[in-house]
C-alpha cells in the first residue's frame, strides 16, 4: 500500500510541475531582426508577438511573433519598395511575417527553438538557436540563422541575390 501512496504522490508532484504556468511576456523595445547576405542587407524595424517562458522549465516555452513585412528597410527606397511587390514578400496579399514555437530544447545554458515560420504564404518548419538572458521582469532572446528565399518562393533565383539568408535577432520581452 505504500508503494501506491508512494507511486500517486510522485505522479501528483510531477504533474503539478507540468501544468505549472509559465511567465508571460510581450516583445518589448530594443528589438532587431537584421537579415545578410552579399545584396540586400538590412532589417525588419516593426515586431510584436507573445511568449510565455520560465527559466526552470524552458522545455515549456511558447513563442508567437509577428514581423511587419512593410518594415523592412535595406538602405535603400527603392528596394524597400520592391521588397513589397508580389514577386518578392508581396506586402499587400502577406503582410505579416510569423514564427509560432511547436518544441523548445535545452542545450547547454542555450535554447533550440523549433516552430512554424510563415512567409508569403509559406510554412515550413525552422530550429531557431537562442541564447537566453535574464533580468528582473525582462527576458533577452538572441541568434543566428539562416533562412531560404526559395523555401518560402520570396524572390527569384539568382546569381545577384544569394538564397541563404543569414538572419540575426535580438528579442527582449517584458513580463505582463
Amino acid at each position: 500500500m505504500k508503494t501506491y501512496i508512494a507511486y500517486f504522490g510522485l505522479l501528483f508532484i510531477s504533474t503539478s510541475l507540468w501544468l505549472a504556468p509559465t511567465d508571460e511576456y510581450e516583445v518589448a523595445d530594443g528589438y532587431s531582426i537584421d537579415f545578410k547576405s552579399k545584396d540586400p542587407s538590412g532589417s525588419f524595424k516593426e515586431m510584436d508577438g507573445k511568449i510565455s517562458y520560465d527559466a526552470n522549465s524552458p522545455e515549456n516555452a511558447k513563442f508567437d511573433l509577428t514581423i511587419d513585412v512593410a518594415s523592412i528597410n535595406t538602405g535603400n527606397g527603392m528596394q524597400n519598395k520592391k521588397a513589397q511587390t508580389e514577386e518578392w514578400f508581396d506586402g499587400k496579399k502577406y503582410p505579416k511575417i510569423k514564427f509560432k514555437s511547436t518544441k523548445v530544447e535545452k542545450k547547454g545554458s542555450d535554447l533550440v527553438i523549433t516552430g512554424d515560420l510563415t512567409v508569403k504564404g509559406t510554412t515550413k518548419t525552422y530550429s531557431i538557436p537562442a541564447s537566453v538572458s535574464q533580468n528582473g521582469n525582462k527576458v533577452t532572446f538572441k541568434g543566428t540563422f539562416s533562412v531560404s528565399r526559395s523555401d518560402f518562393k520570396v524572390g527569384k533565383k539568382s546569381d545577384v541575390v544569394p538564397d541563404a539568408m543569414k538572419v540575426s535577432y535580438v528579442v527582449p520581452a517584458s513580463k505582463k
